[in-house]
């Protein structure tokens, strides 16, 4: 049976789909089986991970609106333990169109059930925003992982989030806990870098992870090839984060 994170943070420009695509990278080729679901309409991680999206019959939204099981959703990737369920930008549709479904917080989680057991990881990309989408994944995991940017005004909006996880325990997933904070954009030069590390360890304790992973360009760049870090410079210093981040989450480690 798969363990299901959500990579979840309302803000923005965190890092949600470089950490779920470089974090299911590293994973595959730890030889694990990870299934890559893009719950996001901007389909950055389909993308990313190197999927051309106009060939897509079809994606996510298919299956949760109820037109496709999850199997026929599932592409490959360049790694073969990491297949990814891709999404397009007419899952947009799926949040009006099942506004008034009684189900519609549950969709992903039934559209997955019948394939957790073929993986050991499902890694969900959550949309940068509280929208029906990320409760869907929410109500669809065992764990949340927040990406927490290294900058001003960083920990305001955690509040929000673990207040909407709260009310998801209480509604519709009581299992659902944070399985850890990962300061993303991390630099060891800067007094403010430093400074929101130091509060979120106070704040959160237990619960930051280890990794940093750091400002790199080479992270940057990975995407505009449709490669994650570890296909396009292993040896950086982004490559070398997300592995150290497996590990710690594959050693139940935070």
């Amino acid at each position: 049976m798969a363990q299901i994170i959500s990579i979840a943070n309302q803000k923005g420009g965190v890092g949600k789909t470089t950490t779920a695509i470089n974090l299911s990278a590293a994973m595959a080729v730890s030889e694990k089986r990870i299934l890559l679901v893009d719950c996001d309409p901007q389909a950055n991680a389909t993308t990313g991970i190197g999927i051309d999206k106009t060939r897509l019959k079809q994606t996510l939204y298919h299956g949760m609106i109820g037109e496709a099981q999850a199997a026929d959703l599932v592409v490959g990737s360049d790694i073969e333990t990491l297949k990814v369920i891709p999404s397009r930008i007419e899952l947009t549709g799926f949040e009006v169109e099942m506004m008034s479904h009684p189900k519609r917080e549950t969709a992903l989680q039934n559209l997955l059930s019948g394939i957790t057991d073929l993986y050991d990881y499902i890694i969900i990309d959550c949309p940068p925003s509280m929208s029906l989408l990320t409760l869907n994944a929410m109500t669809a995991a065992d764990s949340i992982l927040i990406p927490l940017q290294c900058e001003f005004y960083a920990l305001e909006g955690l509040g929000l989030l673990l207040q909407t996880m709260k009310r998801i325990n209480n509604s519709f997933n009581p299992k659902l806990k944070v399985a850890g904070i990962l300061l993303t954009m991390f630099d060891k030069r800067t007094n403010l870098s430093r400074q929101v590390a130091e509060n979120a360890e106070k704040h959160f304790k237990g619960l930051v992870y280890k990794t940093m992973v750091p400002r790199n360009v080479r992270l940057g760049e990975a995407p505009s090839y449709g490669k994650p870090i570890l296909l396009y410079d292993a040896a950086s210093a982004g490559a070398q984060s997300y592995f150290s981040l497996a590990k710690e989450i594959m050693n139940g480690n935070n």
